[in-house]
């Protein structure tokens, strides 16, 4: 999925607005503005819309990790030259801290069904014989699943 996409989506089920969005960005230390997060937001056929680059998405997902749970001791994680499913994924999942069940539940809020071994294939590393790249299918239908989880919130949040 493209960046701007996701950043859209994630907008949208936590209803963060512009000024919690360019909070968020600073503590994955990035400083964006008002404007920039505008033209990332806005569809492709606009012209002003400006395409999120994966340093830049990867600093929000830092932060919104940060935002979630708090900074760590020690080391703060260094922001990915480059994205991927896989990453965005497992970002999303350490922010909300979720556990294999409860994403395994949230995706089938979206009827969409995956086995334990499925899903963690997706979080292991690159190379590893049991990788499995995650699909734009499979994290459309996590984001979807947390949106339907925002309207029942009836598991973990």
């Amino acid at each position: 999925m493209r960046n701007n996409d996701v950043l859209r989506r994630i907008r949208f089920i936590f209803d963060f607005d512009d000024s919690k969005m360019i909070e968020i960005f600073g503590l994955g230390d990035r400083t964006v503005t008002r404007a920039e997060i505008s033209d990332w937001l806005k569809r492709e056929d606009d012209p002003a819309f400006k395409a999120i680059l994966d340093t830049e998405f990867a600093a929000f997902l830092n932060g919104m990790i940060i935002e979630k749970r708090g900074r760590k001791e020690g080391a703060q994680p260094v922001t990915e030259e480059r994205l991927n499913n896989n990453l965005v994924f497992r970002k999303l999942k350490i922010a909300l801290d979720l556990q294999a069940d409860d994403v395994l539940e949230i995706m089938q809020r979206a009827d969409l069904r995956l086995s334990k071994h499925e899903l963690s294939a997706f979080f292991r590393r690159p190379g590893h014989k049991h990788y499995r790249e995650c699909k734009d299918q499979a994290l459309r239908g996590f984001l979807k699943g947390l949106q339907y989880q925002q309207v029942e919130p009836d598991i973990k949040k």
